[in-house]
């Protein structure tokens, strides 16, 4: 395996959006040209649910439904939040907060510090290990994130 990309809600979202929207094309040509060169692509358990509460709002089953087959298309694509990436989380919170770094409000969810601690978590080297987001920010501060248009297949 080349390197593991997992998919921040960002990218995630786009490549489960209709076919047809032209950032949403170019993102699944990304993910099919980097999967081509050998990378794995997952989905972290927290950007799903980040995605996917946003179509049921909507009431999107044609959206829910994309996103469910992208995420079972590959065995293992999809990531489960385990106790190990929860805890894990909860100290990079605290730590993040106690060097007066906050990634979130403290009533957040923090879904950047879960997704990374989902990532560390992981039976992979760190070194192989790459976010790919729509926004850097936080995520950063705790494993290898870059835009996902900057990730070159």
């Amino acid at each position: 395996m080349n390197r593991a990309i997992l998919l921040d809600a960002g990218p995630l979202g786009l490549a489960t959006k209709r076919r047809g929207v032209p950032e949403a094309e170019a993102c699944r040509h990304w993910i099919a040209d980097c999967i081509r060169q050998g990378d794995m692509i997952f989905v972290p358990a927290i950007a799903y649910y980040e995605v996917r509460r946003e179509l049921e709002r909507l009431q999107n089953a044609a959206g829910i439904a994309r996103l469910d087959a992208f995420c079972a298309v590959v065995p293992g694509r999809y990531v489960p939040l385990s106790d190990q990436a929860l805890h894990l989380a909860c100290r990079l919170w605290a730590d993040a907060r106690n060097a007066g770094a906050p990634t979130a409000d403290p009533k957040e969810l923090d879904c950047d510090v879960l997704i990374a601690s989902q990532a560390l978590t992981m039976d992979i080297p760190s070194s192989d290990i790459i976010i790919a987001t729509t926004n850097i920010g936080h995520l950063a501060r705790f494993v290898v994130a870059e835009l996902w248009t900057r990730i070159l297949p």
